[in-house]
């Protein structure tokens, strides 16, 4: 994905003249990056005072906020589990008019959103409302997780008792009711577990295990590549001592009584949580809820909830932006309010020359009076607490995984 680089800089006679300057330096000479305007509403300055305090609460805000938008695409990509690469194309921002964007574009083409966020409002109550929003969501995330993950771990629960090898796996699927004697006051069917390479003792030893056991009665039901599951019939009171000798010989028997109404019930249970778990997944790999409308398929709840939760989580995450940006620059430049926020998509191969560029741009800036003391502990100012830059400045990356798809 992409890394911007939000920075703003003080308008000259007009904010225009600032962009264009810009424009000069990183484009039209060496192709350094591409650069777009970020627009930022007229919002309420407040008191200084505010504006201190504001700026270290909307850092906080800012960390808690991309953790949220995080933990939302990375839970997008473990429920998509073998479709990771298909996450990157469900990450979409709702641009407005049931459009959704993809990031890169919702960042580039940033609009406030009046509706959301009042401008009326102070900054401190535009704040909190974000901080409200995406509190409920990273809780929301962490109850349907937990659903989701239960019911998850339940069916592969069901899953391995259904695999792995004959010593531990569920044989309801493998046998059938003609296997067994049933229903008789003397005589038991047991299951035998032979590994191959001692089916030939099987065969010699099995009717000296013990006494009572049916002559030729046995019967191999099932093998996976290391064994064999075989059946064989004696009488009831001879159970322990087939047992015990059969585990000498290297024989495993399997505890198992022939229920017709548990297996059925078992069965049942797999399909429900297999069910359930597909559901989450209807129309998962459709990009859009217009898709979706189209192809006349819904998707699944959870899916549905992550793709919502995502874009108003990243939505409110570049609104964040947006207010840091006008708090610093007011902090910064002063008033009355005269900057203009700029949008860059450095290139790759040039970003150290491009921060040389910007440097040069703007360095003067460093000794342009601010309307506070420098000794205050300001974040942005603070050189002990981040890297800093003469111009005001805020990485964007929207590379929201940890892994590569």
């Amino acid at each position: 994905m992409t890394e911007f680089w939000l920075i703003s800089a003080p308008g000259e006679k007009t904010c225009q003249q600032t962009w264009d300057k810009l424009m000069v330096a990183t484009t039209r000479t060496n192709n350094l990056s591409t650069n777009n305007k970020f627009n930022i509403p007229d919002l309420k300055v407040g008191t200084l005072d505010v504006l201190v305090g504001l700026s270290d609460e909307l850092a906080k805000l800012d960390t808690f906020v991309e953790s949220v938008v995080k933990k939302v695409a990375q839970y997008m990509a473990d429920v998509l589990e073998d479709s990771r690469d298909k996450v990157q194309e469900n990450l979409l921002a709702n641009g407005g008019n049931l459009c959704l964007l993809d990031l890169v574009t919702y960042v580039t083409r940033f609009q406030w959103d009046m509706a959301k966020y009042p401008i009326k409002q102070s900054l401190k109550n535009i704040s909190e409302i974000i901080s409200k929003q995406v509190t409920q969501i990273d809780n929301d995330l962490k109850a349907r997780a937990s659903a989701y993950n239960n019911l998850k771990g339940n069916l592969q629960n069901l899953e391995r008792k259904n695999a792995g090898s004959l010593m531990t796996r569920s044989l309801a699927d493998i046998v059938k009711k003609e296997d067994f004697v049933l229903d008789s006051e003397y005589l038991i069917t047991m299951l035998v577990v032979v590994p191959k390479t001692s089916y030939a003792d099987w065969q010699k030893t099995y009717e000296t295990l013990a006494e009572m056991v049916v002559p030729r009665s046995t019967k191999l039901l099932f093998e996976d590549s290391d064994s064999g599951l075989f059946s064989v019939t004696l009488f009831r009171k001879a159970v322990d001592d087939f047992k015990h000798k059969a585990r000498e010989n290297k024989f495993t028997v399997r505890d198992f009584q022939y229920n017709e109404e548990e297996m059925k019930a078992d069965k049942e249970e797999m399909t429900r949580l297999s069910t359930d778990k597909k559901k989450q997944f209807v129309c998962l790999l459709l990009t859009s809820v217009t898709m979706c409308v189209v192809s006349g398929a819904r998707a699944g709840p959870l899916v549905r909830w992550l793709k919502v939760n995502f874009s108003e989580a990243f939505i409110a995450w570049i609104h964040i932006k947006a207010l840091r940006v006008f708090v610093e620059s007011v902090l910064r430049y002063g008033l009355p309010v005269n900057f203009q926020a700029m949008l860059l998509q450095p290139n790759k191969k040039n970003m150290k020359k491009l921060r040389e560029v910007l440097y040069d741009l703007y360095k003067h800036l460093d000794s342009s009076a601010a309307i506070i003391d420098a000794s205050m502990d300001i974040p942005g100012l603070n050189l002990s607490q981040q890297e800093y830059y003469p111009y005001v400045y805020y990485k964007i990356d929207c590379n929201l995984l940890d892994f590569k798809v």
